[in-house]
């Protein structure tokens, strides 16, 4: 931990010396909101989101904030190891056509709806999901946009490896609009209160209604995922013949769940943040000039056993496209091998330059994490 703050109604845990003034100020909103239990955690990667920082962790007692969980609900990571030591320019260059032929990126669908089997089970009262459900067999198996990635890596243990970050697509971002609204107007008028804070009590419909959506969101991030990677392991089977996979990492970052911590059981929200319990695997990515990391968490409490998502943003996608210049950051990708996403001006928005330097981050949290295999990026594919 590089600071606390103590100037707010709970304490405000700092893992970064650089916060910015809006998400610091944000980190204030969320440290005094009547809910909020402890200290505020924010992450090294942390950077202004809407109503509560991106990179931080809040536990809330007897309520959920559908603002501190995020527009893209359940969006995470996946890993999986190969047994493959080496690959060569033309099977990567091969390799990442055909992912770009079965795996829509950006706003693209599916042309026809993917098999129900990737759908998750409909558990409980889901509104939202119901009336979305049959455009997301659409969508399932779709990257998305902005800094979503999939991105071919060689490890520090000899191997290659696949990484994939993607969200929830629109049936998220449909059900976390819906429920922030109705949060708004049962908050108005409650001090300490932003409207961008507004939380659902347990005792009402509304609390489960959410929670329901959330975890369904949640699933089917995961499923979205899962089918993404069957087609790029498909894609590396069509070039490369006896090539093995591991076993699956999946871990989210933008979710709620009930936990118990300090002998209180409370609802932890992490936006942009991933759980590290003691012992457990995560993925800490970096930007696609950068290396990325397989980490195992080390359980702090202070941190409500969590760590960063990312390296976290330095500046605006605005001002990335306005400042970097596209010469610089495409020679520099291109220096180190890697075959990049950024073609135009307008990709800048997720050049390594609009990113904070990941080794930094990874200093920041070495009490909450291990680093386990380092990752260079290889090939990337991005939204």
């Amino acid at each position: 931990m590089k600071r606390v703050i103590k100037t707010e109604r709970i304490p405000i845990n700092l893992w970064l010396d650089d916060i910015e003034d809006g998400a610091l100020n944000q980190a204030k909103d969320i440290a005094n909101l009547p809910v909020s239990f402890s200290h505020i955690a924010i992450m090294p990667d942390s950077h202004q989101g809407y109503g509560m920082p991106i990179g931080g962790v809040l536990a809330a007692e007897n309520a959920i904030i559908p603002n501190a969980v995020g527009v893209d609900i359940g969006c995470g990571m996946c890993s999986l190891r190969t047994n493959q030591e080496e690959i060569d320019r033309s099977q990567l260059k091969s390799i990442m056509g055909a992912i770009r032929r079965t795996v829509p990126v950006g706003f693209s669908h599916h042309e026809k709806k993917q098999d129900e089997k990737w759908m998750p089970e409909l558990i409980g009262e889901l509104p939202v999901v119901q009336q979305e459900y049959e455009s997301a067999l659409a969508q399932v198996g779709t990257l998305g946009g902005g800094n979503h990635f999939i991105e071919i890596q060689k490890g520090s243990d000899g191997f290659i490896w696949i990484m994939i970050h993607s969200g929830s697509r629109n049936i998220g971002y449909t059900a976390a609009k819906k429920y922030n609204e109705m949060a708004k107007k049962m908050n108005e008028g409650r001090e300490n209160v932003p409207k961008d804070l507004a939380f659902f009590h347990e005792d009402t419909k509304e609390f489960s209604l959410y929670m329901n959506e959330m975890n369904y969101c949640i699933e089917f991030a995961l499923a979205n995922r899962k089918l993404m990677m069957e087609r790029v392991k498909d894609a590396f089977a069509d070039e490369i013949s006896g090539v093995e996979f591991s076993d699956f990492i999946n871990k989210p970052h933008n979710f709620a769940s009930h936990e118990t911590h300090f002998g209180k059981d409370v609802v932890v929200h992490r936006k942009g943040a991933t759980r590290a319990r003691k012992g457990e695997l995560g993925m800490i990515p970096g930007s696609q000039g950068a290396p990325s990391f397989i980490v195992k968490g080390k359980g702090q409490p202070q941190a409500f056993e969590s760590c960063s998502h990312g390296a976290g943003r330095i500046m605006s996608r605005t001002k990335a496209k306005k400042t970097l210049s596209l010469k610089e950051e495409t020679k520099s990708l291109e220096e180190k091998g890697i075959l990049h996403a950024i073609r135009h001006k307008s990709d800048l928005d997720e050049a390594p330059g609009s990113y904070k330097n990941i080794r930094d981050v990874m200093n920041n949290q070495a009490d909450l994490v291990d680093i386990v295999i380092e990752l260079q990026p290889l090939a990337v594919i991005k939204g």
